[in-house]
C-alpha cells in the first residue's frame, strides 16, 4: 500500500476515533489491517465495527458525522434509530426492522451509506439477512399448552424469526395451539397458546422484562395473518384480554413517544391512564406555553380538561419526517 493511501487511511480513521472520543466512547480503536474502527456502545455487550471503506467514496468532516451518528445513540446525536443513519424499513406499528453483519465477537449495524458500496439495494440486503436466520423449531410436542422460551445465545436472532413468513405458526403443536408471541427485548422470545392460562400472565412478564432491559423491543403480543406474517394480537372489546392489550399497546406508545421526544423540539409529551376497570388510555400533554407537536393519542390533557382526540383532529396537521407521527398543533383549544 502507498504512503498517500496510508496517510489518507489513517486521517479519516481519525476522524472518526475523535467524533466517538467526543460522544464519551472511550475505548475507541482503529484497526490498521481491517481498516475499521472498534467501539463498544453503552447498554451493549457485544463491540460494535465501523468498516471505514464506505467513507472513502463520499469523505469529508460531515459525511463522517453522519456516518458515525447513524452507529451511535449518544448526547448530542440522534436519540433514536429511526433518526440515525442505519437501514431500515417499518415491520409492525413502532417497530423496524435492521440489518446487522454479525461475526465471533461483534455485531455491526449496516447504514444506509453502504449499500453504494456494495452495489446492492436494500431489498437485496434484507432478503438476504432474512435468509441467514435459521428457521429453526422445536421438535417437541406438547400434551397440553405450555410455554416456549428462546433465548439468545448471542447469534440466533430468536425475535427476528417472528418476521419470517409461516414461522411463528409452525411452533403449534411445541406450545399446545396457536401461537402467540412475545418478543420484550432483544435476546428473550416467549411463546404459548392463544386461549391458554398461561397468556395472561404472560403479558405481565414481558412487560417487566422490556421495562428493565437495555434493549428492549415490544411488551405487546403477536399472531401470524393469513399470509403467515406477524400481527399485533387482536382482542377486541368484550374479550377478557381487552384491556391487557390496550395497556401493552399504550406501554410500546409511551416507550417510542419518549425515546422521540428527547430529541425533538416541542413534542408533547404522552401518558398512560385509567386502570383495568375504567380502561386504560394514552394521552398526550398539551402545555399552555405555545406552540406542541401532540403524539397521537386516545384523548388529549390541556390544562384541566380532557378532550377526545376525535374532537381535535381535524384541526391538527401532521409534522413531516417525525415516525411515530407527531401533529402541529398551534392554538390552545377551547
Amino acid at each position: 500500500m502507498g504512503l498517500l493511501r496510508r496517510l489518507r487511511r489513517a486521517r479519516l480513521a481519525g476522524r472518526v476515533l475523535r467524533r466517538l472520543r467526543r460522544a464519551g466512547l472511550t475505548d475507541a480503536r482503529y484497526d490498521t489491517r481491517a481498516f475499521r474502527v472498534r467501539f463498544t456502545a453503552p447498554g451493549d455487550d457485544v463491540p460494535t465495527l465501523i468498516e471505514l471503506a464506505p467513507l472513502l467514496v463520499t469523505p469529508g468532516r460531515r459525511r463522517v458525522d453522519e456516518y458515525v451518528a447513524g452507529l451511535l445513540l449518544n448526547p448530542g446525536l440522534p436519540q433514536s434509530w429511526p433518526a440515525a443513519d442505519p437501514l431500515r424499513r417499518p415491520a409492525l406499528p413502532f417497530l423496524s426492522e435492521f440489518v446487522v453483519v454479525d461475526q465471533p465477537d461483534t455485531m455491526t449495524y449496516v447504514s444506509a451509506a453502504q449499500l453504494a458500496a456494495w452495489n446492492v439495494t436494500a431489498d437485496q440486503v434484507f432478503e438476504a439477512a432474512r435468509a441467514n436466520l435459521t428457521g429453526a423449531v422445536l421438535q417437541s410436542r406438547a400434551t397440553e399448552p405450555t410455554i416456549v422460551q428462546f433465548v439468545d445465545d448471542g447469534d440466533a436472532y430468536w425475535t427476528s424469526h417472528l418476521l419470517l413468513p409461516h414461522w411463528l405458526e409452525r411452533l403449534a403443536e411445541q406450545v399446545g395451539g396457536v401461537p402467540v408471541a412475545f418478543a420484550p427485548e432483544r435476546g428473550t422470545l416467549l411463546v404459548t397458546a392463544d386461549g391458554s392460562d398461561h397468556l395472561p400472565g404472560l403479558f405481565a412478564r414481558a412487560e417487566q422484562i422490556f421495562a428493565a432491559s437495555s434493549r428492549p423491543i415490544t411488551p405487546m403480543a403477536y399472531v401470524s395473518d393469513e399470509n403467515g406474517c406477524p400481527q399485533p394480537y387482536r382482542a377486541p372489546s368484550g374479550h377478557p384480554l381487552h384491556q391487557t392489550v390496550r395497556r401493552a399497546e399504550g406501554v410500546l406508545a409511551l416507550h417510542e413517544y419518549a425515546v422521540q421526544a428527547a430529541h425533538t423540539h416541542n413534542a408533547a409529551a404522552l401518558q398512560l391512564t385509567g386502570d383495568a376497570s375504567t380502561g386504560w388510555r394514552t394521552q398526550a400533554v398539551w402545555p399552555e406555553n405555545g406552540p406542541t407537536l401532540l403524539p397521537t393519542a386516545d384523548e388529549v390533557l390541556a390544562g384541566t380538561v380532557v378532550h377526545p382526540w376525535r374532537s381535535l383532529a381535524p384541526h391538527l396537521t401532521r409534522a413531516p419526517g417525525l415516525d411515530p407521527p407527531r401533529w402541529q398543533a398551534t392554538h390552545w383549544p377551547p
